[in-house]
């Protein structure tokens, strides 16, 4: 009882502890920054304020309120399988990298539905501000996720004589992206690396979970 109780602590702590710096992040970023404003903190790196209706790095494939709906529903599954994991006494490595998918994963939900009836609209020119709800710059489920972190860490052109892409500017690291995002990201990444075969084994475990308890 009392591993399980650590664990699922740790990963409320986990969870909480990213959603509030990520909110604390975008709502300066939002209420300080014109959009598409820079400041460069060093040659490699830059405070840089855009807005994205998609996914994780800007990515849209479809509508933005199913979108929403869809993040929703992947959240309350991975809520459902920490709950799984913490009472079958996974390992808190394993834990943790969950943890972190589940904590982006929120952190962007919250702008999506939130931020388009609470906040104006960020412009060239105008700084976003709180509004009273419903008078903001579009509906629920339809606001635009924050991002600001940008890693410009070396640029070139590609030589002329290349196909398709000859004589075009590249630049290594492009997306600008989010804290929430980069919770998501490393997640993935340790997960991939060190907690591939126990990911697996996890599923695995489950369905055959599952599977007994509706033929009893």
């Amino acid at each position: 009882m009392k591993n399980t109780i650590s664990k699922g602590w740790l990963s409320l702590l986990i969870v909480m502890g990213i959603l509030i710096l990520d909110q604390i992040i975008k709502i300066a970023v939002k209420t300080n920054m014109y959009y598409n404003e820079s400041i460069r903190i060093t040659d490699w790196f830059y405070i840089h304020f855009v807005e994205n209706p998609g996914m994780a790095f800007g990515m849209q494939v479809i509508p933005k309120a199913v979108q929403t709906i869809g993040r929703i529903l992947f959240a309350g599954i991975i809520i459902w399988y920490i709950g799984r994991l913490i009472k079958a006494n996974c390992k808190r490595g394993y834990l943790i990298c969950i943890s972190l998918i589940l904590a982006g994963a929120i952190g962007n939900i919250i702008d999506s539905i939130f931020y388009g009836v609470i906040f104006s609209q960020s412009t060239l020119s105008e700084v976003a501000t709180f509004v009273p709800i419903g008078h903001g710059y579009t509906d629920w489920l339809y606001g635009k996720v924050v991002d600001m972190f940008y890693f410009p860490l070396f640029e070139f052109n590609w030589p002329g004589w290349m196909p398709f892409i000859g004589g075009d500017n590249f630049i290594f690291f492009s997306p600008i992206f989010n804290f929430a995002d980069a919770a998501i990201s490393c997640g993935v990444i340790i997960l991939l690396l060190f907690y591939k075969k126990y990911f697996s084994d996890s599923i695995h475990m489950i369905k055959n979970d599952l599977k007994s308890k509706l033929a009893s």
